[in-house]
């Protein structure tokens, strides 16, 4: 019955993971674990602006490089059957996690005279950006096809995120299907336990009336990183419930 249990809270609630890079420092580091909404897309809800997602490799995100397993065939059915109901971290997760900066229709700019992130031409100001990150050293400018997200990591200057795909399938953009769930909470360590909430820089912006989708401006030529996948944590239940705050109706 416990097994039964971890495994529907695994698959349909609520999923741990550990963050193994500093992308989104100092917001989230390394070593942290997240607790993932993973219900409330069962009921429509999508991603907004401000919200940090996690999210399947839509392809050439991550490292590529698999160790070897030196396990027989025993131990490696039973690490199989506990990774399954999610009492043991996966070595096959294609799981990244950043920051939605742009939805939909939204375009996307980088930078203003100021130097500052613009979404719909409102500039944003981002306090949770890692100390001495600009917005972006790579100028760019991008409309957000439907049904797809414009992502980035806190920490701009090691994140391999949306600016470093443009010229992938999708132009560095995410769907809206490969979406796993909403970070909602750092659980692990206690001493920084605290709920993920949006920016209000971000989640004060009005809709955009935008058609969706146009193909991205060139932006400045760099190294092209990659990152390690995110690892699933030990399921634990937590005797807490944790509510969105509402927004008001578009």
């Amino acid at each position: 019955m416990a097994l039964l249990v971890a495994l529907v809270i695994k698959t349909f609630m609520i999923q741990v993971f550990v963050i193994p890079s500093g992308s989104m420092e100092q917001t989230i580091q390394v070593g942290d674990r997240v607790l993932v909404d993973k219900l409330t897309p069962w009921f429509g809800s999508e991603p907004q602006r401000g919200d940090v997602v996690v999210f399947k490799d839509p392809g050439g995100w991550l490292e590529s490089d698999r160790k070897p397993s030196h396990d027989g065939p025993v131990l490696s059915g039973a690490k199989q059957a506990l990774t399954f109901v999610g009492l043991l971290p996966s070595d096959n997760e294609q799981d990244l996690i950043k920051r939605v900066i742009g939805i939909g229709g939204d375009t996307v700019e980088c930078c203003d005279a100021q130097g500052r992130l613009t979404v719909n031409g409102h500039p944003v100001e981002e306090p949770y950006l890692a100390p001495g990150n600009p917005p972006s050293r790579q100028p760019f400018k991008v409309t957000v096809p439907k049904g797809r997200l414009w992502v980035m990591g806190d920490h701009r200057d090691v994140s391999a995120d949306s600016r470093f795909h443009m010229g992938n399938p999708g132009q560095g953009t995410v769907p809206l299907t490969d979406v796993v769930g909403r970070a909602f909470v750092i659980a692990w360590p206690l001493d920084r336990f605290h709920q993920l909430d949006e920016p209000s820089s971000l989640s004060s912006l009005a809709a955009t009336s935008q058609p969706g989708g146009t193909t991205p401006e060139s932006m400045g030529v760099g190294p092209v990183p990659t990152e390690p996948p995110l690892v699933m944590g030990v399921l634990g239940i937590l005797p807490l419930v944790f509510r969105r705050p509402g927004r008001p109706p578009k």
